[in-house]
């Protein structure tokens, strides 16, 4: 190489920043007080979905009509995890980063809230008039008397030759720290409950019972920590759903109030003992809460095939079409029918009245006068067999739909059928009788163990947060040199100059009274 070359001057290249930098970066920026907030309001915001669309695990009812009315719509919820919307991936991933950012936002903040704790107020300034609140008297006040004049205004003081320095208002920062620590309790109690707890769904029908087991559930959420062991072993019978609605005025139809009368065995060789199940007023069995969250009809129907024999008798859970005057869909199948599996689509109408037009419709929620439309009698292979899962609430796929025979129409039965009455079906291959009518509750049992501990992180935060907004951090300042007092005040706080104003001038009206300490 030629001494021209080495002398020729060389432009500098970027800066390497290399993996360990990347890494220190990206800690930095997870920590920051900024991503925080950004997290807490994604979490925030990632949860208003779980309050709009309707979840699995709280109203399964719901989700089912979403799909029969908007299959499209219902599968792209599902595809973004919408009906699941606490327990999904997403939601997850924003949860571990907001816990983790919170870890690294306090540790360093308790580090050097510790060590503020332990520095004494600084020394005085030569000149205390020159702060924002200032402030100066003749007098003979002396470096104690003005340091036990301070304390007793709960002031952190300290002294020097002829120089007396307070604080006050650390509580901001400890209200500040503790509500970061609270919210990462939050998260931890909400996680806890994730690990440990469960919840599960079901629907019980009039004079039917359910056992806290795993079998008995309709759909089961349990913690990746639990086991069937786990489950509190109680169990009760519905006795008897009572609803009350309102009868007249513009909201004629709403309802008033529901009471579940159930009789509860908290354990298999305690007695049975009696409860009034409520909206909002849960049955608790060693911390295990069951919920009433919805209601409903179940018309009870006797289905009898070509040869006599009683194929199908019981209650049906119908779905409801219309919540204010809780007309039904319902779904009636006797795979047991012979010589030909039977299936019907239905319609309940709880206060049936007739129309103009000739149809009939529900006038009222209340069971006043019950009728049931038949909607469509089929027979053939209802696919019950086949192994594949069918809904309740759908008589066939649609697939096996199109091989059904279609046997009645509802054009073929406008009449709908009151209680005890019947309708044959063609060919003589069986009838339907609409027996009577019972109600069904949808409950919801959850057991959560961080929900007190989630409960007390959250009055702590509250109690926190109010500190920090309401406490101010300030100084005092005071020099004495041969009878003339300076008094100097600052605060700590953006935007509490003004109130500090008023406390300052107490301060001094204190330090130059006249009359003796109070010790």
């Amino acid at each position: 190489m030629s001494i021209q070359e080495l002398e020729k001057p060389r432009t500098p290249g970027p800066a390497g920043f290399g993996p360990v930098g990347w890494l220190r970066w990206g800690w930095r920026t997870l920590t920051s007080m900024r991503t925080a907030l950004i997290l807490l309001f994604l979490l925030a915001l990632g949860s208003v979905p779980g309050s709009v669309v309707p979840q699995r695990g709280v109203e399964p009812g719901k989700v089912a009509t979403l799909y029969e009315q908007n299959p499209a719509l219902a599968e792209w919820y599902d595809r973004f995890q919408l009906f699941d919307v606490f327990g999904s991936t997403w939601f997850a991933a924003v949860y571990l980063l907001l816990f983790t950012s919170l870890i690294g936002c306090i540790v360093p903040r308790t580090t050097t809230y510790l060590r503020e704790l332990r520095r004494k107020p600084p020394a005085a300034p030569k000149r205390p008039s020159r702060l924002p609140h200032s402030a100066t008297f003749d007098g003979d006040l002396t470096v104690e008397q003005a340091a036990r004049r301070l304390r007793r205004m709960r002031f952190r003081v300290a002294t020097g030759d002829g120089w007396v320095s307070a604080e006050k208002g650390y509580l901001r920062e400890t209200g500040n720290l503790f509500f970061h620590v609270a919210l990462l309790g939050i998260l931890v109690a909400i996680g806890a409950g994730s690990l440990f707890g469960y919840r599960g769904n079901v629907l019980v029908v009039e004079g039917d019972g359910f056992a806290n087991t795993v079998a008995a559930y309709d759909r089961f959420m349990p913690g990746s920590q639990v086991s069937a062991e786990s489950l509190e072993p109680f169990s009760f019978q519905l006795a008897d759903l009572e609803v009350s609605y309102q009868v007249t005025g513009e909201r004629k139809g709403q309802v008033l109030d529901y009471a579940a009368r159930l009789k509860v065995n908290d354990s298999p060789e305690a007695p049975a003992r009696d409860y009034e199940l409520k909206v909002n007023e849960p049955l608790d069995v060693g911390g295990t809460q069951t919920y009433l969250i919805g209601n409903g009809y179940a018309p009870v129907f006797r289905v009898t095939d070509g040869k006599g024999q009683v194929a199908f008798e019981g209650p049906v859970p119908c779905l409801i079409e219309d919540k204010a005057t809780m007309t039904s869909g319902c779904v009636v199948k006797a795979p047991d029918a012979q010589p030909q599996q039977l299936g019907f689509l239905l319609r309940f109408l709880p206060t049936s009245v007739p129309l103009t037009d000739g149809g009939h419709a529900s006038a009222f929620p209340g069971e006043l006068n019950p009728e049931v439309q038949v909607l469509g009698a089929f027979s053939g292979d209802l696919g019950v067999r086949s192994g594949r899962p069918q809904s309740v609430y759908e008589l066939a796929p649609p697939e096996v739909m199109k091989k059904l025979n279609p046997l009645l129409m509802a054009s073929d039965t406008p009449k709908p059928l009151a209680v005890g009455q019947s309708v044959d079906l063609p060919g003589g291959v069986g009838t339907i009788e609409f027996t009577g009518v019972k109600e069904w509750i949808t409950l919801q049992t959850t057991y959560d163990p961080g929900r007190i501990s989630a409960l007390v992180a959250g009055g702590t935060a509250v109690v926190a947060i109010a500190l920090s907004l309401m406490i101010r951090r300030r100084r005092v300042f005071v020099r004495i040199e041969g009878g003339k007092v300076e008094v100097g005040g600052l605060t700590r706080t953006e935007g509490s100059a003004a109130g500090f104003a008023e406390e300052f001038a107490d301060i001094v009206k204190d330090l130059s009274a006249g009359e003796k300490d109070v010790r």
